[in-house]
């Protein structure tokens, strides 16, 4: 198996996560970026494999699968153990559900912290970036009554787990913490950041993020 990811790329590093944590063989080819270019040009053979252009790009043999749910899913699909689903189909559509959530409507607050506060020529106090981080505090508690009293979202540890801690952590980095009040979500991501494949994958995030700066 080979991924193509992004030093930085969050959905990539839900890819990378997953593959970890089944313990599967791969190689990893990090696409170029930077602060002034980000992807431009094209990593060409990401732009022949994905029409989008974009990481993740999974190619198992003559398999090619892009856009982390559907990475996701054909590992699991693949390599059932350990599983990164819950079984029952109530639950598992809890799963998707939460993992979509975390992709479509978390992530696109986070992308306008990104450009605000990332980016050469964003405004780090705009309104757009103060709506943002108000919408996410909004989303965190949502999320912290949604836990209950389990360890993780299903119970047992999942994709939905994967993509909710990796944007709530780099939401953290662009000023949307998780607030002291959401005791258990901020227990959970303790317990989620303490998974080796996950501290794994977060150093290297990290990594690449203080090159980025120092560059």
């Amino acid at each position: 198996m080979h991924l193509y990811s992004g030093p930085l790329s969050l959905f990539a590093a839900k890819a990378r996560i997953a593959l970890e944590e089944k313990g599967l063989a791969h190689e990893l080819t990090q696409v170029e970026w930077s602060l002034k270019n980000r992807y431009e040009p094209h990593h060409p053979e990401v732009a022949h494999l994905n029409p989008k252009g974009e990481v993740p790009v999974l190619v198992d043999g003559d398999v090619v699968v892009y856009d982390s749910t559907l990475i996701c899913e054909y590992l699991e699909e693949r390599n059932p153990t350990p599983a990164l689903f819950p079984t029952d189909h109530a639950t598992r559509a809890r799963c998707r559900q939460q993992e979509a959530a975390a992709d479509e409507v978390w992530f696109p607050h986070i992308w306008t912290l990104i450009e605000a506060r990332v980016y050469p020529g964003g405004d780090p106090e705009s309104a757009a970036a103060k709506a943002a981080c108000s919408a996410l505090a909004s989303y965190w508690t949502q999320f912290d009554q949604e836990l209950g009293k389990a360890d993780y979202y299903c119970g047992d540890f999942s994709v939905a787990d994967i993509g909710s801690f990796i944007f709530t952590n780099a939401a953290a980095s662009f000023g949307a913490p998780l607030p002291e009040s959401c005791e258990r979500m901020r227990a959970w991501r303790d317990r989620v950041a303490a998974r080796p494949a996950v501290e794994k994958i977060t150093n290297d995030l990290n990594t690449a993020a203080l090159a980025a700066i120092s560059a």
